[in-house]
Formats: structure tokens, sequence, C-alpha cells
């Protein structure tokens, strides 16, 4: 049985590369962190990286971050809702950020392929894009998608239930609240088990805790979920086939392909 609730996200802290739990992804963070450093002192070898991952993997998170962490000015992320323009070449952005290739319009798909060409005859730029399957399995044209792996292809690894349960405590202490042990454990096996969506209770449950002046406790997540405003203040689903699923696929582990 399924319970379904909403949630009030209020406004979610900034994404960075601190506050991204690397687990197998390491090697990943630690190139797209390089990366902007290595623009500004010159000329860069590899240029172009294509991410992908499931829904909740953090790929937009480390897009995001990309963009948090350069220079004013210095870099641009656009997406599926961003304006044609959004994929201009101009000299003056050195590191492009490209979320959601598989959900760009034909007009979008056309735009970034002839930003990718500019990126390429450009050597002190560079382009890292974003996708829910790997360039072969990419639904775009197919120009693009075979521009999308001749760069550095990146596989972001999902996260382990130990992994989601670390980044949940440090959440928790970075927010000042010291997290019980059986709260984590309690939302990966009751609620959606992607990191947004956990990191979204978390929140709701902070503020639950403050107004309640209550330590954060499994029987306060309960007592929030059962509390009237409790379909305003959570949003969670139990889904076993989506938790088989996540489960199955938390071995899988961060890959990195060369392309010539």
């Amino acid at each position: 049985m399924s319970r379904q609730l909403t949630l009030d996200l209020g406004t979610p802290p900034p994404s960075t590369f601190d506050n991204f739990f690397a687990g197998a992804n390491a090697e990943l963070v630690t190139r797209l962190r390089e990366l902007d450093a290595a623009l500004s002192a010159g000329p860069v070898a590899d240029r172009t990286f294509y991410v992908w991952g499931e829904t909740g993997s953090g790929r937009t998170h480390l897009l995001e971050a990309l963009v948090h962490e350069a220079p004013p000015g210095h870099a641009r992320y656009a997406g599926p809702q961003s304006s044609l323009a959004a994929f201009a070449f101009d000299p003056a952005v050195a590191l492009y950020a490209i979320d959601d290739c598989d959900r760009l319009s034909g007009a979008q798909q056309i735009a970034m392929f002839n930003l990718f060409n500019e990126v390429r005859a450009h050597p002190t730029s560079a382009l890292v894009a974003a996708g829910n399957a790997a360039p072969m399995g990419l639904d775009v044209r197919e120009d693009l998608r075979t521009r999308l792996g001749w760069g550095l292809v990146f596989h972001v690894a999902p996260l382990a239930d130990d992994g989601k349960a670390a980044v949940l405590k440090r959440a928790a202490r970075e927010r000042g609240i010291n997290l019980a042990d059986d709260v984590p454990a309690y939302l990966l096996t009751h609620f959606r088990r992607d990191m947004p969506s956990l990191m979204a209770l978390l929140d709701a449950l902070d503020r639950f805790s403050l107004e309640q002046k209550r330590a954060v406790t499994l029987p306060l997540l309960r007592t929030m979920l059962a509390s009237p405003d409790g379909a305003s203040t959570a949003s969670g689903t139990v889904d076993a086939p989506r938790r088989a699923a996540a489960q199955a696929s938390s071995s899988a582990s961060s890959k990195i392909v060369p392309h010539g």
C-alpha cells in the first residue's frame, strides 16, 4: 500500500562539491573540481565530459556545483528549460554545463551540437553534459550522440544504503541536529530512496523538530507523518518494487571511458 504526501521544499542549499557525497564517484568529482582551475591556467587536453546516471544519482548536483564554484560569468548552466540563446557560444564563457540532454528539444539539440563544435575549436573552453543513459543509449540526434561520446564518459554510481545514511547524518550535523541512527534506516525502508527525496524529508523533519522543540528521533518522524499537517510537510512512497530495483542498482560502480 502506498502513501502519497506532498512537500513544501523551501529554499534548498546551493549545490557544491563539498556537500556532494562522492562514494564510488571520487574520480569524477576530482576531475570536475580540477577542470575549472585548469581552464583558468590555459588550454587543457580533456575538455568535453559526459556524465550519466539514473534520476536522483547526483548528476544535476555536479553540474550545478561546477557553475556555483566557478568565478562569476565564467560558467553557464543550461537544460531543457533554457532558451536557445543559452546554447550559443560566448568566448567570455569558459565552461558550459548542459543538463538533461535526453530531454532537450529538437532545436536545442541542434544548438547544442553547434555549441559542442565551437567548444572543441576553442582550447580554453570546456563542456560538461549530463543525461539519463550512456551516449549510445541516448534518445537524441545521431550527430549529437556521437559528439557526446568523443570525450570522457562517466557513469554516476548510485549510493548504497550506508552511503545514503551517511549523507543524511552529515546533512543533519550541518544543521546542528543529532540524527538518531534509526531515522535514516526508516526513511530508506518506507520512502523514495533517491537523495533529493531523502534530503527533502530531512528538511521537513528538521523544521518539524524546531516547531515541536524535540530531538529528531524515529518517534518524532512518526508523529510528523501522523499529524494533521503531515500531508504538507513530508513526501514519500512505500514502493517495494522501486526499492528492490534501487537495491539492485546500488552495486553499480563508477566508470570512466576515454574515447579518441
